[in-house]
């Protein structure tokens, strides 16, 4: 009894969401081609990152190794941009990793994933405006800050910010009444702002070339504590106490390949944004093609801003008298550029600007999708007359408008990192584990087309995810190592899933152990095996036979795209502080009490299960009958059959 309670928990968490996905349905315009989608990274991506994180990363984790932390954060979102990619081309629909997750993997890895999501678009909110407000208030000569220091201080340093930013709090609330009313971001509008930014991204490069030099590379700490360096750095000294810890080793690593790691896993956050694309499947004339070229190059361009005006930063201005706020203004003062500022700080509002509305736009609507799913109240998917989210999107300015009070730009950015990151993993880890699965899922929807066959179907097994394969596959070395069968099986897929789990834990043991453990012996002998290990497990996950559906995007190099992604992303969380984790764990504390709490039950699929008392399979049949989310999947399963996308159901 005990048993069969613990088995049908299991299925509930694990039930999978069904969506039309029949192309000729879309209720919005396909309108969109490839340059919009590259305009609408770049836009949504190029914000905070290059005019405010360069500083504050440079100053204190990587002085100007940064160019290599941008170059490896660069890597890992490209890792995972063709991870979404793939999900894009399974699951063409508005919607983003958390839709892509219901359909294909269950719904508490959705929960976990939207609930992540709202995390990290909250934070791109309340950081952004964090980061217009200090740019603004540069302008101006710092009125804000001062005014905020002497009135309103904070005294709780390492967990709230030194003063709260009414600024930012005004502007994330003059956003969320305009949204409210339903005014929508213009793409020319948005293109425009982008042309900007890059042009005064470029005129930042250009000017580090000329005013910059390598001597800024070369620092020796020695010669600036004694205070033999010969720049014009007094100009900036008044307000910095300079100490061996702040200057590191020198050079151009001055705090080592842990700096570099630890500025590498913030600087992720620069590149979080080009997910917006992914939301864009039923806006685009051609998806399939449009999305993963969009994502790409949206990223490359954004690395080669950032690498640029990053070696432009540190040749121009010493890493340890650099801006954390507001460093690319501070910079051109600092080479007696003065008015070049004002350039630099239209540029960046511009960027901010759109970099905002990219933020917010998608928040309000993954929390509808979870709120009309069922898992979040229901009073967020409520639409105002204009067809706008208002209840979503008020609070979500709510929430951004607290993050941006309380807390510093730093910590914001470090925090959306971890989230990010986490989505990431189970995106590839379900990229991985979905290209091995057998195809029995679609051919239960396909006989559930009519009653007479849907009657047939009960001799079916159920599709099964971690449960143990059919009696008729014995899993013995050879069936694994060097299978028969062509095609993907229970066994096979089984084996998939207990291989990619057991290499999930690996890599977390993997990277918390490389990050803390040192260089002692045991630790490197404990590294090597575990690193045999997940070696041989990525090799028996090569040897299973992959399903031979047709994509029309397909990760490449399986099953060792995803395995590094995941690899990248979890060690880039491990390199965060331990603050962000308490803040991170309090966090989904919160969401795992109102999905156990509220989500569970509440749930669509769960309703629409609660009509059948049996079988899995019969809760199909049922709802074939009764529901009125079946055209839906029979659309789902018209748009397998006929697009070569009948891969989505294979968990």
């Amino acid at each position: 009894m005990a048993l069969k309670k613990l088995e049908g928990f299991g299925k509930q968490l694990l039930r999978l969401k069904v969506v039309d996905c029949n192309s000729e349905d879309s209720h919005l315009s396909r309108c969109l081609n490839t340059f919009d989608l590259v305009a609408l990274g770049v836009g949504s991506t190029l914000g905070a990152g290059v005019y405010v994180l360069a500083g504050a990363v440079a100053r204190e984790n990587s002085g100007p190794a940064i160019v290599l932390s941008f170059l490896i954060a660069a890597l890992a979102s490209v890792l995972a941009g063709l991870c979404y990619a793939e999900f894009g081309a399974r699951v063409p629909k508005t919607g983003s990793a958390y839709l892509y997750s219901y359909v294909t993997v269950g719904e508490l890895w959705a929960f976990i994933t939207g609930w992540n999501l709202i995390l990290s678009y909250i934070i791109g909110t309340s950081s952004v405006a964090r980061a217009w407000s200090a740019t603004f208030d540069e302008l101006i000569g710092k009125h804000i800050e001062q005014f905020c220091r002497t009135y309103m201080t904070m005294r709780a340093p390492g967990i709230l910010a030194e003063y709260p930013d009414m600024f930012a709090v005004l502007i994330i609330i003059t956003l969320t009444g305009l949204l409210a009313f339903g005014v929508k971001e213009s793409a020319m509008v948005n293109k425009v702002f982008t042309c900007i930014n890059i042009l005064v991204l470029l005129f930042m490069v250009i000017s580090g070339l000329v005013k910059g030099t390598l001597k800024n590379w070369q620092i020796d700490p020695d010669e600036i504590l004694r205070g033999n360096y010969t720049s014009n750095s007094s100009l900036n000294r008044t307000d910095i106490l300079l100490t061996k810890d702040s200057l590191g080793l020198g050079g151009f690593m001055p705090f080592g390949l842990t700096g570099v790691l630890s500025g590498a896993a913030t600087c992720f956050y620069a590149f979080v944004g080009f997910d917006c694309i992914a939301t864009t499947g039923e806006e685009v004339k051609n998806p399939q093609r449009a999305i993963p070229i969009g994502i790409v190059s949206s990223l490359l361009i954004c690395f080669v801003a950032y690498f640029g005006v990053s070696a432009a930063l540190t040749l121009m201005m010493p890493y340890y008298l650099l801006d954390n706020k507001s460093p690319l203004p501070a910079a051109f003062k600092y080479v007696g550029w003065d008015g070049a500022k004002y350039a630099v700080a239209v540029g960046s509002l511009c960027a901010l600007s759109t970099s905002l509305l990219g933020s917010m736009f998608p928040l309000p609507r993954v929390i509808f999708a979870m709120a009309r799913d069922g898992l979040l109240f229901s009073f967020l998917a409520r639409v105002s007359e204009r067809k706008s989210p208002i209840t979503s999107t008020l609070t979500a300015g709510v929430l951004s408008a607290i993050m941006a009070f309380l807390f510093d730009l730093k910590d914001l950015v470090d925090l959306m990192s971890i989230g990010t990151l986490l989505a990431y993993t189970l995106v590839a880890a379900c990229v991985l584990v979905l290209r091995y699965q057998p195809e029995q899922p679609s051919v239960i929807y396909q006989m559930a087309d009519t009653q007479e066959e849907a009657e047939l179907s009960d001799n079916i097994s159920t599709p099964s995810i971690g449960i143990l394969p059919g009696v008729e596959e014995r899993f013995g070395f050879k069936n694994v190592l060097f299978p028969d069968n062509p095609e993907p099986s229970k066994l096979s897929g089984f084996t998939v899933n207990i291989c990619v789990s057991i290499m999930g834990v690996l890599i977390l043991v993997f990277s918390i152990l490389a990050v803390q453990g040192g260089t002692a012996v045991w630790n490197v002998i404990a590294l090597t095996i575990i690193a045999v290990v997940c070696l041989l497990l990525t090799f028996i996950i090569w040897r299973q036979p992959e399903s031979k559906i047709k994509l029309s995007f397909k990760v490449p190099l399986l099953p060792f795209i995803p395995v590094i992604s995941m690899f990248v992303n979890v060690y880039l969380m491990m390199q965060l502080d331990r603050g962000t984790w308490i803040r991170f764990c309090i966090w989904m504390a919160i969401g795992f009490v109102i999905y156990f709490g509220y989500g569970i039950h509440h749930s669509v699929e769960a309703n629409a299960a609660r009509t059948s008392p049996e079988t899995e399979m019969n809760s199909f049949k049922r709802e074939h009958e009764s529901e009125a989310t079946s055209p839906e999947k029979e659309a789902f399963l018209h748009y397998d059959i006929n697009n070569g996308d009948e891969d989505d159901g294979d968990l």
